[in-house]
């Protein structure tokens, strides 16, 4: 029996969890069939790469293919999960109801009863095997005995280089060395960034079958293409495909005929001969897929047109559309935006105003210690409003040595400062992230931030991974006592992704800015668009696009990812953008719906008296609102303002 057979006559889905609970039906995404078949034993391939979009059925496959080697081909298995965290929620989630919805596999697999149980979270043990559910950053399980079967789901999330190791993946990979023929690698996930990407690396290296439809008009077949896909801007409804043979347009009505391979739909090779050659002859199968094949009722046509209409003009909403909708990597632009265009359309305010459109504030604060006692604090503090714009509110630096309380305390001080909106009324920095430093100065700011304490401040510690899938995560407590235990009011650290911040920022700056006929017409400024005014030097900009992204080959891996490089010294600005970046990340405002920016907007604005007579012909009385109590979003006590 094959694992998409099994499948078809064995298999259920819960009722939590799944969009369509019930009996599994194969031919419900008829592109599946296939590579559950190559998952099977007897199938030739020992290893299978699928390279795909989001919400494919892909983790669902994995999960089917878990039931399969438990009930009819056991052995010992492992799933590899992005972290622990993802593994747990795979465990608990996913895997353990579907056992429970699954007679097949509810008779065999005993259920978890106390911490001697042979079964439980991250083991399940069945006759003949054991599946064995691990995170990818963690080196310690992923060598250890010899397994069968292995699962690596999302692998472009896991570290680069697992504790000095080297690759998770080829870490797994060698514990099915001893199965020789028999062993099965099953590799899935969305890729991520070009270069940086291990499925793209994974699938290039395969015979890379793409799903090939018939068109409904003239029968020819061919694989589904982006490019291919119009509609009237505007209107996401009107999306159709258009026929690469007879340019005839096909309406998504016809999508569950062309995926029915009863009407000739195939995976088909589309790497050239040599390449299909020598991928059979190592026993690997590839597969690619897109959002464009979500079988009707997920993932529309339309709803791809109307993402791609609201990712225009956002380098973060358009790379994640690439990932996740197409199922392609992001190709990162190397070079940095041009300074100088930059810094000569500076708009008209200066330095410490806080201007129309501002709706909170974020510092962030990069450390610099030189030699002989002498450093300085470098603070550039951000405002945020709607439509992810940004503008650069003010600019301070602080002089000193850095290991002296001096320079502390002034930084404690412009913690508390407020800056003055056109409205009058007072704005707070609502957080603060600084960087941690590299090891001669991380103490002192680890002292500072504990005497802060957590509402406001943010210690950050930058890392230069692309693969993540939080551009911030944690936290890490790095105050514990000699029993391990954290300390209350410790320090609590958090990761920052540096590459896609600096991705994002760069993005943002290439954007253009819209014609004064534009704004007179009313369409604003593009989303994402960083707003700089009079108070900015030439400097500050040469440090904003102080690096560029260059292709290097990692020394242990050897393997060819991108890196951010510095082409001059001072690099401040960017950094310090990239920390105000991630606490605004953090508070959640890329998150935050209509009536959060209204609550905001309502705070910053001033309320307009109305006059008291019908008769009274004054101009309503302009009035800061009052200072609100409320901390709804985390911030101080009392208010931003």
């Amino acid at each position: 029996m094959t694992v998409d057979a099994w499948a078809d006559e064995h298999a259920y889905l819960p009722q939590e969890g799944a969009a369509e609970p019930g009996k599994y039906r194969v031919a419900r995404a008829p592109f599946l069939r296939k590579i559950m078949e190559t998952l099977s034993p007897e199938h030739w391939a020992t290893k299978v790469v699928w390279s795909k979009s989001a919400q494919v059925g892909a983790t669902q496959a994995g999960i089917v293919w878990m039931g399969y080697v438990m009930d009819v081909s056991p052995g010992a298995m492992l799933a590899v999960q992005a972290n622990e965290a993802a593994a747990k929620k795979l465990s608990r989630q996913r895997l353990d109801s579907f056992i429970r919805v699954t007679p097949r596999l509810r008779d065999i697999i005993a259920p978890q009863k106390g911490r001697e149980s042979a079964n439980t979270m991250f083991e399940k043990s069945f006759p003949g095997g054991h599946l064995f559910i691990q995170g990818g950053n963690s080196a310690a399980g992923l060598r250890s005995m010899p397994i069968r079967y292995v699962h690596l789901d999302e692998v472009d999330a896991y570290e680069e280089d697992l504790d000095g190791e080297g690759d998770p993946v080829s870490l797994a990979e060698a514990r099915t060395i001893t199965y020789g023929r028999r062993k099965k690698i099953f590799i899935s996930s969305t890729p991520t960034i070009r270069g940086a990407s291990r499925v793209e690396r994974e699938f290039e290296l395969t015979d890379q079958n793409r799903y090939h439809v018939p068109c409904p008009h003239c029968g020819a077949l061919q694989w589904l293409k982006f490019e291919r896909l119009k509609w009237e801007w505007g209107k996401p409804r009107t999306a159709a495909y258009q026929c690469e043979h007879c340019d005839e347009f096909i309406e998504e009505r016809y999508k569950t005929w062309m995926l029915d391979p009863a009407n000739e739909a195939a995976w088909l090779p589309t790497a050239d001969p040599a390449m299909v050659e020598k991928a059979r002859e190592a026993n690997v199968i590839g597969f690619h897929i897109s959002g464009l094949y979500s079988p009707l009722g997920w993932l529309s046509w339309a709803d791809i047109a109307a993402q791609w209409e609201d990712a225009q003009g956002h380098a973060g909403e358009l790379k994640t559309f690439k990932n996740t909708i197409l199922g392609e990597s992001w190709e990162e632009r190397g070079e940095a935006p041009d300074w100088q265009r930059l810094y000569e359309r500076r708009e008209q305010w200066d330095m410490g105003q806080v201007p129309d459109g501002v709706l909170f504030l974020t510092m962030g604060v990069d450390v610099q210690r030189g030699s002989g006692g002498h450093g300085w604090l470098d603070c550039h503090i951000w405002g945020w409003g709607r439509n992810g714009e940004s503008w650069l509110v003010d600019h301070r630096r602080i002089e000193g040595d850095v290991v002296q309380e001096a320079v502390w305390d002034e930084l404690t001080e412009l913690c508390a400062e407020t800056f003055t909106c056109t409205s009058g009324v007072e704005m707070g920095i609502a957080r603060v992230g600084i960087d941690t430093g590299d090891g001669m100065t991380t103490d002192v700011v680890y002292s500072w931030c504990r005497r802060m304490g957590r509402s406001q401040v943010i210690p950050l510690k930058g890392r230069g991974s692309w693969q993540f899938s939080d551009p911030v995560n944690g936290p890490s407590y790095v105050d514990v006592n000699e029993r391990g235990k954290k300390i209350r009011n410790g320090v609590a650290l958090w990761n920052v992704y540096v590459t896609h911040f600096k991705s994002e920022i760069y993005g943002f700056l290439r954007l253009p800015r819209p014609t004064d006929e534009d704004l007179e017409e009313g369409h604003g400024f593009p989303r994402g668009f960083v707003h700089v005014g009079q108070g900015a030097t030439a400097e500050w900009f040469q440090q904003l696009t102080a690096e560029k992204v260059v292709i290097k080959v990692n020394k242990r891996t050897k393997y060819t990812q991108p890196e951010w490089h510095k082409t001059r010294d001072r690099n401040e600005a960017l950094d310090c953008r990239v920390y105000a970046a991630a606490v605004a990340w953090l508070i959640g405002a890329h998150r935050w719906d209509e009536k959060r920016w209204n609550d905001l907007e309502a705070q910053v604005n001033p309320t307009l008296e109305e006059p008291e007579t019908a008769g009274d012909t004054r101009r309503p009385v302009r009035r800061p609102n009052k200072p609100r109590q409320s901390t709804w979003m985390g911030g101080r006590k009392g208010s931003w303002f």
